[in-house]
């Protein structure tokens, strides 16, 4: 028999330091594994997605069929759509011509219908409300389109705006350092202070993947994509073995 306590528990982990360094490590992998398939193993941006998308379906039924939190099976659903978002955003910046600058506001209008649809559609987008299937729909679509921007707004900053990988990556830094004053000294709404957190480190992985990557005479370390992939995997799930997750409560 469920406790009253379980009912109210969230399909996602409760939001801690440690979620954070998780993510990042998350968003770092999926621009490393997302290259290493399009760019390594020359499959081109259309068979990546592709692969990427099957691979983020998979993992999104399993989670929102699940009747509980699974911590690593949140984790694989986050890489999942981190590393979709990496091909999809290199897709339509690339691939469509439309460039860093015309991807990044394409997917930041279509970030924002997600949210505004599911705010209507559920009456709030705080992620301890995620205790039901059509919530977590909108939560992983909206995950998507933020991981999607967030490597279009990365490669933006580090290439058109000429601040290079090291420099994007201390712009986003930055930002989110803003973020967590806001969090600590102002009264700005948590859910958008969480969901402006969680947008700003996928551009901020997205940067620090290339920094790791990509050519030196491009400003990189030329590390082996596969490398780089692997070493952020076995990071990730040390930290998921080391650092117990439970579900965050819901709101109510």
């Amino acid at each position: 028999m469920h406790t009253s306590n379980e009912r109210t528990l969230s399909k996602v982990p409760e939001v801690t330091l440690y979620f954070w360094v998780i993510k990042i490590a998350a968003t770092t992998l999926g621009e490393t594994g997302g290259d290493a398939v399009t760019m390594s193993m020359n499959l081109g941006y259309v068979v990546g997605t592709a692969i990427f998308a099957a691979i983020f379906l998979v993992f999104v039924g399993a989670q929102i069929k699940a009747e509980r939190f699974h911590p690593f099976l949140y984790w694989a659903t986050i890489i999942a759509t981190t590393t979709v978002g990496t091909t999809l955003a290199d897709f339509a910046d690339r691939s469509l011509g439309i460039g860093y600058a015309g991807g990044t506001a394409l997917l930041f209008v279509l970030l924002m219908v997600s949210l505004a649809i599911w705010y209507r559609t559920m009456g709030t987008i705080s992620v301890s409300s995620i205790v039901e299937p059509k919530s977590e729909i909108f939560y992983w679509v909206t995950i998507m389109f933020s991981q999607t921007l967030g490597t279009a707004l990365g490669d933006w900053t580090a290439d058109t705006a000429g601040l290079g990988y090291e420099g994007g990556a201390l712009v986003f830094t930055g930002l989110l350092a803003l973020v967590v004053v806001a969090y600590f000294w102002t009264r700005v709404s948590r859910t958008i202070l969480f969901w402006s957190a969680f947008i700003l480190t996928r551009p901020l992985g997205a940067t620090l993947g290339d920094f790791l990557d990509k050519p030196r005479n491009a400003g990189g370390m030329a590390l082996s994509r596969y490398t780089a992939s692997g070493c952020l995997l076995l990071f990730i799930a040390v930290c998921v073995l080391l650092f117990p997750q439970r579900a965050s409560e819901k709101s109510h």
